[in-house]
């Protein structure tokens, strides 16, 4: 059994055995004094997460706050599998894709009677703190807004005299770069771009493009095989051209930053989250720059939009859930909190916490500001709310396109099984 399909099955059984846990019965071992959080991300957001928790040890000595990390393929089954045995942690670092399942299924602690109390966050706008709401109630606080971008190392494009990823730029333009990248590498093993046909971001964003989606509004898939097939096409034929690193490289990749192959010395170009652009610099020696996603066509709409980068919920049923509030309170409305997480996890959605943080930024998160700046004209509305068992599709088209890389299928049959694969997910309660 594949490692794949191995955190598969575990991701299942745990939000299946989700739904049999009772209302309040989130975090049964958390004390007053002690409260844990979890979350997903990079060394750079470990260190920056634990000196916010010892600056917040300052303000309240008498609460201890344990934190654990995973890279983003092992977090899901974690916390899935801890919420299912009534071991929840009480701190939730959350995405836009899972809160509707777990808020639904009744393992977050609604968030509203905080508001304007511990929680001062009136100024985050109305849009981002509705992004933490699910059915009308507020499940988790936006900790920061980004959206899907490109990162290159510009001194690898510039040996190869190929022309670099820039706004404006067509796939088919994207493509033909790669290629020549690939004649003109300065060293064997390095290629032009990581393959992104797995990337679930990369594949909404170009599903947008068109005026698709990765789902509906009545929680159906928002596309269908044929856009499958023709996704992974293009990538097969970025492969084939030399532009792009070939399966096994890419099959290295658990979705983390220290695994991507730009990171690993084996691609010129990643696609990931803006906010992400802060850990990918500090674990690259070359300076990387940051553009928007290729085009399908210079008319089509760009596919970005501004999405809550993450957001921290609290476990239903948390003997602390008045602590983690303040934690919450502590690390996207107050100075010191904010300064220590810096945009590491997307721009602050506080108009005040940006104005007095912008200042103090350094020039790789002063970029990452410029980007989403740069992008926000041209940005579509949030995607429709994910149905449930979306959050298990990404792991769905990783698996596919990569059997599709390994040519164990074709993109034809790739795409017939994506679609579905993700089918049978979504429909699982």
């Amino acid at each position: 059994m594949s490692m794949m399909i191995q955190r598969r099955a575990v991701l299942t059984a745990g939000l299946a055995a989700l739904s049999l846990a009772t209302m309040g019965g989130g975090s049964a071992l958390a004390q007053a004094a002690r409260i844990r959080l979890l979350w997903w991300g990079s060394q750079e957001r470990a260190d920056r997460t634990n000196k916010a928790i010892a600056a917040f040890k300052q303000v309240k000595p008498d609460l201890d706050i344990a934190g654990e990390f995973a890279g983003w393929s092992d977090y899901w089954p974690r916390l899935a599998t801890q919420v299912a045995g009534r071991n929840a942690p009480d701190l939730i670092q959350m995405d836009y894709r899972y809160i509707f399942e777990y808020a639904r299924r009744g393992a977050l602690a609604p968030l509203d009677e905080y508001l304007g109390k511990s929680l001062k966050i009136e100024d985050f706008g109305v849009p981002n703190i509705d992004s933490g709401r699910v059915d009308g109630k507020l499940y988790g606080i936006n900790l920061g807004v980004n959206s899907s971008a490109v990162f290159f190392d510009a001194a690898g494009w510039e040996k190869t005299g190929a022309k670099p990823p820039s706004a404006g730029q067509t796939w088919e333009e994207f493509a033909k770069s790669a290629a020549e990248f690939g004649k003109n590498k300065p060293k064997p093993g390095y290629y032009a771009t990581a393959d992104a046909s797995g990337v679930e971001p990369s594949f909404e964003n170009w599903l947008r493009q068109s005026k698709k989606s990765l789902f509906s509004e009545d929680g159906a898939l928002g596309y269908d095989a044929k856009d499958a097939s023709q996704w992974f096409t293009m990538w097969a034929d970025m492969r084939e051209a030399g532009g792009c690193v070939p399966a096994d490289i890419q099959a290295l990749d658990q979705l983390s930053i220290e695994t991507n192959p730009l990171t690993t010395g084996k691609a010129a170009t990643a696609f990931a989250h803006s906010n992400q652009f802060v850990g990918y610099q500090a674990v690259n020696k070359s300076k990387l720059s940051i553009t928007s996603y290729p085009k399908v066509s210079k008319d089509t709409p760009s596919g970005h939009y501004l999405k809550p980068s993450m957001l921290m919920s609290v476990a239903n049923g948390s003997a602390g859930i008045a602590a983690a509030v303040d934690f919450i309170n502590f690390v996207v409305a107050v100075p010191e909190g904010v300064d220590i997480l810096g945009v590491e996890r997307g721009v602050p959605a506080s108009a005040s916490m940006r104005d007095q943080l912008s200042p103090k930024l350094n020039d790789v998160s002063k970029a990452m500001v410029e980007y989403i700046a740069e992008v926000t004209p041209g940005v579509g509305p949030l995607p429709p709310a994910p149905p449930p068992g979306a959050g298990e599709f990404a792991f769905v088209l990783k698996r596919t396109s990569e059997e599709v890389a390994f040519g164990k299928i074709t993109p034809e049959q790739g795409g017939e099984k994506l679609v579905k694969e993700a089918e049978t997910v979504i429909k699982r309660k």
